[in-house]
């Protein structure tokens, strides 16, 4: 049996192996376009699903994948496209607070068991020059919301109501609840 994270991205890696899990990183590739009349919690469970379905494994290993999402006054913010983006999405938390969402999907035994983590996150104000400085930094380049919390990111972050892992992109607590009810 392997543990498999159907996901490329580091920060999942990094908080499973953290655990002590020995890990076989196998990232998917799925359209991960909103469908109509979509809602943000339906849509990144369903995005979780979807990845852990597209990951190649055997009939005995376990499939983890997961999706994290931004959202505010009912919008979802993904990954920003370029700078410009970004900067808009900051320019939106600034001074607010916003909900991130992951969705997280576990297969096992030809089982999928999925979930979604809600966390709220509270920030800080921030200038034009804050904005331009963190996008010049790149670091919200792959981030929903266009900002990390473990980065440089957590300097805006002024408090948070709920799992710190979940922000980072994986609640690690559930999904360990997950997990020893399936192995």
């Amino acid at each position: 049996m392997a543990l498999i994270l159907a996901s490329g991205s580091p920060r999942r890696s990094a908080l499973l192996e953290e655990l002590g899990l020995e890990l076989v990183v196998r990232p998917t590739n799925i359209d991960e376009t909103p469908l109509p009349n979509e809602q943000p919690a339906e849509h990144v469970e369903r995005l979780a699903r979807e990845k852990g379905a597209a990951c190649m494994a055997g009939a005995d290993d376990v499939v983890i994948s997961a999706d994290t999402i931004v959202t505010i006054d009912g919008q979802l913010l993904g990954k920003p496209t370029d700078d410009a983006h970004a900067a808009t999405m900051l320019r939106q938390l600034s001074g607010r607070t916003h909900e991130v969402m992951t969705g997280v999907a576990v297969r096992s035994d030809g089982e999928t068991t999925s979930f979604v983590e809600r966390t709220v996150v509270h920030f800080a104000e921030l200038t034009d020059e804050d904005i331009a400085w963190y996008v010049s930094t790149g670091e919200p380049d792959d981030k929903a919301g266009a900002y990390a919390m473990q980065g440089r990111g957590g300097a805006f972050v002024t408090a948070i109501e709920g799992s710190y892992d979940n922000v980072i992109g994986l609640p690690r607590y559930r999904l360990r609840e997950v997990l020893s009810e399936l192995l």
